[in-house]
């Protein structure tokens, strides 16, 4: 049974009110873009190839078209972020170690990892990032966890974050609790991100939304940012 999509329009939610709107201007705001890289986000690389290689091929099918829309979208997202000198951030799966002992438990038993000079660790072509835009590199799934992102952020002024990428039910919920926890505002993308399943992804968004973020989609975000000529490009 296909569960019921998530409204982006009702008063309440359940029991709770909904969470005030971001401010999505330049200075405020960093569009997030977590772990979109071969290792994860690539179905000839990684953990996908892994799974096809062992013969672990359930749900390969809907994570092939899961990703296409979450790429698709995000670089929607990047280009609508980049032409108004919105701050972009990544962050990606990358050992410091080529046996990545140092990775958290879970990465180790999902067998998720990327070697420091991999293709594996690199942003998908599609959605590198351009000029200094800042990587950041984690061994866990939140990276507020495993890096210094929390001081960069602060550093530069940033209170709302927008989160698209992979996993939705791992490193994008994880990251979003932690950011809310830490005083961010956050808005998840509902269709600029993805899961193993349908159903993972469709459970991390109703846990989210309202409470740890707002969920949204990508042409909600777009219709919130500022005009291009109402803000400054870098």
């Amino acid at each position: 049974m296909t569960p019921p999509q998530i409204s982006h329009n009702d008063p309440y939610i359940g029991w709770r009110p909904r969470l005030a709107e971001l401010d999505l201007s330049p200075g405020k705001a960093a569009l997030l873009v977590i772990d979109m890289q071969y290792a994860d986000a690539s179905m000839d690389h990684g953990i996908h190839k892994y799974r096809r290689d062992q013969g672990l091929t359930d749900g390969l099918d809907h994570m092939a078209k899961a990703l296409d829309v979450t790429v698709r979208n995000t670089r929607r997202l990047l280009d609508a972020f980049r032409a108004r000198g919105i701050e972009v951030v990544y962050t990606r799966i990358r050992s410091m170690t080529n046996d990545g002992r140092e990775r958290s438990l879970a990465h180790r038993e999902l067998r998720l990892m990327a070697r420091p000079d991999s293709k594996d660790a690199r942003i998908l072509a599609e959605l590198a990032p351009q000029g200094d835009e800042m990587i950041f590199d984690k061994t866990t799934g939140s990276v507020f966890l495993s890096t210094t992102i929390h001081y960069a952020l602060s550093n530069m002024g940033i209170e709302n974050l927008v989160m698209t990428g992979v996993m939705s039910s791992g490193c994008v919920e994880s990251a979003a609790r932690d950011a809310k926890d830490l005083g961010y505002r956050v808005i998840v993308v509902d269709d600029a991100s993805c899961s193993w399943t349908a159903a993972l992804h469709d459970a991390s968004m109703r846990v989210l939304n309202e409470v740890f973020a707002k969920v949204k989609t990508t042409d909600e975000v777009l219709a919130a940012l500022p005009p291009v000529a109402a803000t400054a490009r870098r």
